[in-house]
Parts: C-alpha cells; sequence; structure tokens
C-alpha cells in the first residue's frame, strides 16, 4: 500500500543520526533537535506486524501532540512544532533507563501477575481479595527497565536507586509528574466518558538538565482506556470492560494462532483487515480527543512527510 509510512529513509540538512523503533523513525539533527516521523507501522507481541495500518501514525502523533499541550503546564516536554500531522519536532534529551508505568485499576499485566497469587508488584503491595479491573485505592507507580531489545522488565523503586539508574532526587521527581500526569489525564477522559486506566510516561533531561517529558502521551498505544458507561455493571459480572487501546489486534492475532512464540507464524493481514484497524484507531482519536479526524492527503505520504520537514528545518 503506497498510502502508509511503512520505511523511511530520508536525509535532512544537518542529519547526524537515525534511530528506527518499532513504530517512530527518529532523525537527529545537529545536536540538540530530533524529528519524531510516527510510521504506520503495528506492533505487537513484541514483533512489528508485515502490513502497515492507514492513518495510525497521524492519530498517534496527534493526540501525542494534543495531550503534551494540555500537560505542558505540569512538566516540561520535548515538542516545539509539529510541521506535518504525523511528525513532530522537538529537543533532544537524553532519555532516563526507566519508564514509569502508573496503573489506576488491576488490569492487563497486574492482574495476570495477581491472579498467578503474586501481591507485590515493582515492590508495590497490592491487597487481598481484588477482582479483574477494580479500581486501586491509589493508583500505583510500577517502573519498567527501557530495554534496547526485547521486553522491559518490571523494577522497584529500590533496585532503581540502588543500580544507580536514577538519582534519588531526580526520581522523586518523576513519581511526583507521573503522578500528576495520571490525575491530569484522568480527568480529560472522565470529560469524553472514558476512563484512563493505566498508562506509561516517558522523562528525560535537556541540555539544561532539566527533565522533560519525552515520545508520546495518553496515546492508545501507551495507554489503556475504559468507557465509564457499563463499567460498574461488567466489573459486578465479572464480564470484560469494554476498552478503547490496542488490545483488539492482540485478540486478533491470538485467535489467528499468534503471540510471538517461537515456531508461530503471523497471520496474514488483509486490506479489509487494515482497514478495520485503521477504522478503529480513528474511532480512538475521536474519543479521546474529541476531536472530528481529519484524513490528510495520503496520495503519496512519503513526499508530503519529506517535503514539510524539508521546509520546517529550512526556516
Amino acid at each position: 500500500m503506497s498510502n502508509v509510512i511503512i520505511k523511511t529513509d530520508f536525509n535532512f540538512p544537518n542529519q547526524t543520526h537515525l534511530y528506527k523503533g518499532k513504530v517512530r523513525d527518529v532523525y537527529s539533527i545537529g545536536e540538540n533537535q530530533l524529528v519524531m516521523i510516527a510510521s504506520d507501522r503495528i506492533s505487537a507481541f513484541d514483533h512489528v506486524l508485515p502490513q502497515g495500518i492507514p492513518y495510525k501514525g497521524q492519530v498517534l502523533s496527534q493526540i501525542a501532540s494534543k495531550f503534551l499541550d494540555a500537560t505542558a503546564d505540569i512538566v516540561p516536554n520535548w515538542k516545539e512544532a509539529t510541521p506535518d500531522p504525523s511528525v513532530t519536532v522537538g529537543k533532544r534529551c537524553e532519555p532516563f533507563k526507566v519508564e514509569m508505568v502508573i496503573r489506576g485499576y488491576l488490569t492487563g499485566h497486574a492482574w495476570r501477575e495477581y491472579r498467578d497469587g503474586k501481591r507485590m508488584l515493582c515492590g508495590v503491595p497490592m491487597p487481598d481479595g481484588m477482582v479483574e479491573n477494580q479500581k486501586f485505592e491509589e493508583a500505583i507507580i510500577t517502573p519498567t527497565t527501557k530495554a534496547e531489545v526485547g521486553h522491559d522488565e518490571d523494577i522497584s523503586r529500590e533496585e532503581i536507586l540502588a543500580q544507580g539508574l536514577v538519582s534519588e532526587a531526580d526520581y522523586v521527581l518523576l513519581e511526583k509528574y507521573t503522578k500528576e500526569l495520571f490525575e491530569r489525564g484522568t480527568e480529560i477522559a472522565k470529560e469524553k466518558g472514558l476512563i484512563l486506566v493505566d498508562t506509561k510516561y516517558e522523562f528525560g533531561k535537556d541540555s539544561n538538565g532539566v527533565i522533560n517529558l519525552i515520545d508520546e502521551i495518553h496515546t492508545p498505544d501507551s495507554s489503556r482506556y475504559f468507557y465509564i458507561n457499563g463499567y460498574k455493571e461488567n466489573l459486578e459480572a465479572g464480564n470484560p470492560q469494554k476498552q478503547l487501546s490496542k488490545e483488539f489486534v492482540r485478540q486478533w492475532l491470538i485467535e489467528n494462532g499468534f503471540q510471538g512464540k517461537d515456531g508461530q507464524s503471523i497471520p496474514e493481514m488483509s486490506p479489509e483487515f487494515c482497514n478495520s484497524v485503521s477504522e478503529r484507531y480513528i474511532e480512538l482519536f475521536e474519543h479521546i480527543t474529541g476531536d472530528k479526524f481529519i484524513k490528510e492527503d495520503v496520495s503519496d505520504v512519503l513526499n508530503r512527510v519529506e517535503s514539510n520537514i524539508n521546509n520546517y528545518l529550512n526556516q
């Protein structure tokens, strides 16, 4: 499909480095600037799937941009400009080697650990007698390491400090920002009839040594949302919650025999399936932001992106 961004290989003025993540391509410009392109690649079970999803990069980029602006009074962030709907340009920061995960509800990974009898997650106790998707009395912070390859691993505050991954003074600030960002995200979600269930934040230090929020925030790739409507009834009946996240893609893969394990093949993704995923991402965008999604011209999407970035950098 020529209307999706699967791969970029641009050469911008003063470009010094290119990093390709699972979903994002990040170009270093000079010493202090980054150009981040949200591609239309989609990953699940630590595998990048073979087909792109139309408009997915635009969805992620525009949600993150909106929430970076909506939280800039809490913590400075890396964003400088969005010269294209799939692109963010910002200041280079030195990332901390941990991701700050915060959970308001017992679901996903936390529930699987709990179900298996564990009552401690990342050094944080979880009370007995809880059920899946139940709200914690107070949101818990369960950090992970930031793996270069493979899986991120759970880690406790004590281990982070003992290993010198983050200084104590910095970690206290990271916890404070994480709680305040989650509180703001929860308020914004509530206005849209949604529950922000859990999410992760990444932070780094800019060239002045100031902590900044980096990467993305409150997107369906980094966060899980439930609908408020029906939450209580589903919880009491022991039914699954209706959620807004990319969980539906994981479910489709599981139903088609793929969970990223050795010997398993990724099922064929038909154009119809890719378009249905695209529609779900657009639905996510409109629910989470409250804005109407405007599809950009993708007839020659790579040229559009390259041209918009060049115009911005040459200003």
